[in-house]
Parts: structure tokens; C-alpha cells; sequence
């Protein structure tokens, strides 16, 4: 298990923070519903630093996903994290509770969902980090593509090739995402080399043991 860098987190609907988790005790809380009170209400991610840890937020759709981390821990994990919980949030939620529960209306239901991410980030960086990395190179593509269609309609060229040039680059979104897959399927292998490894360690050390007493009772 690795050093915990994600220690508070909460979503809230403006300025009611409606589910929070911690295992943790500081003024991080307090300050972080301080800078909640202070946040714009557009649409973006914002990071503050203080105290060692930074304060992370992701603000969409009149809702705000925070996560307090140790700096170690850098900016790419948390607003990953954020985007996790986002997704989870909203798929669980459409609507209903989330529009009209009041402070702390989702904390028993959603507090396990906010340890569990917190917990599996801080475990797998790496894995987290990497991901993110396609997904950030997968949404420029995207950008890429929005962009050129709107100077070919902008220059009047031709339909044929504005097809051409949509099929080569949603060729290449494809790309970044079978590079996730690849990226997913290597440390699922790299992970099972280490148990192996260890798994080989114990039975060698069971024989040594095995070999090592069966002497001592004359074992034949």
C-alpha cells in the first residue's frame, strides 16, 4: 500500500458541500471551505497551494469536486482523481438528491465511494498518472479535429476532403486509446510478475525450512 497523498475530499452543490471523507485531522477542511466560499462559478479547475498541500477543484455544471493532497503528490493525480469522482458522482446521481439534498445529505452513501478513489489513486500513481496522460492526449486530438474542420468550412474546401481528414485523425484518437490499453494491460503483467516472484521466494523459503528440520527428527 502507498503513502496516503490524497487526504480530504468533498463535492458540493455551490456552496453546500453535500458528501466529504477524510481519515485525516487539520485545518485543511476548514480551508478548503474557505476557498469554496471564494471560487468562481465558471466552469474550471483550480489549484492553491498552502501549508505543504495543495488545494484542488474541479467546478462543472454548478457543482464542485475538491480534493485536498500533499504537494509530493503533484497536480496530474489530483485533478485525475477529480475527473474519477466527477464521472462516479454524475453516473450515480442524475439528478434528485444531488439537486436538492441539503449539507451532508450524501455523506453515508457517497463517503465510501470518496475513500475508495482516494485510496486506489494514492496506491497507483503511476497507473493514474499515465492514464490521464492519454486521455489528456486523446482530448487534444479531438481539439485538433474541431479545429481544422472549422478552417475547412472556413476556406469552402470540399466535402471529400473534409471526410479524409476527419477518418485520419479519429485514426489517431484511436491510436492514443489502444496506447491506454497498452499502458493498462503492462502493469496489469508487471504486477503478476511481482507476485510470482514472490509466490517463488516463500516456496524456496518453505523447502529450506522443510529441509532444515526434517534432519533434526531423522526424517527419511
Amino acid at each position: 500500500m502507498g503513502q496516503q497523498t490524497l487526504i480530504y475530499s468533498f463535492i458540493a452543490r455551490g456552496t453546500v458541500i453535500l458528501t466529504e471523507y477524510t481519515e485525516f485531522k487539520g485545518n485543511f477542511t476548514s480551508i478548503a471551505s474557505q476557498c469554496l466560499q471564494k471560487l468562481p462559478a465558471s466552469s474550471n479547475k483550480f489549484t492553491y497551494n498552502c501549508d505543504g498541500h495543495t488545494f484542488n477543484y474541479l467546478v462543472e455544471n454548478g457543482f464542485t469536486y475538491c480534493v485536498v493532497a500533499t504537494e509530493s503528490a503533484g497536480r496530474q493525480l489530483p485533478i485525475a482523481f477529480l475527473e474519477r469522482i466527477k464521472d462516479e458522482f454524475n453516473k450515480k446521481y442524475s439528478g434528485g438528491k444531488k439537486a436538492t439534498g441539503g449539507a451532508n445529505s450524501l455523506k453515508k452513501e457517497f463517503g465510501p465511494k470518496l475513500r475508495e478513489q482516494m485510496q486506489y489513486c494514492s496506491d497507483n500513481p503511476e497507473e493514474i498518472n499515465k492514464l490521464a496522460k492519454v486521455k489528456a492526449q486523446v482530448s487534444e486530438v479531438k481539439g485538433v479535429m474541431m479545429e481544422n474542420i472549422e478552417k475547412v468550412l472556413d476556406r469552402g474546401e470540399k466535402i471529400e476532403l473534409l471526410v479524409d481528414k476527419t477518418e485520419d485523425l479519429r485514426s489517431q484518437a484511436q491510436d492514443f486509446k489502444a496506447k491506454g490499453t497498452q499502458v493498462r494491460k503492462k502493469l496489469w503483467i508487471q504486477n503478476m510478475k511481482v507476485k510470482l516472484i514472490v509466490l517463488a521466494i516463500i516456496v524456496v523459503l518453505i523447502l529450506v525450512i522443510i529441509l532444515t528440520v526434517c534432519p533434526r527428527f531423522k526424517c527419511t
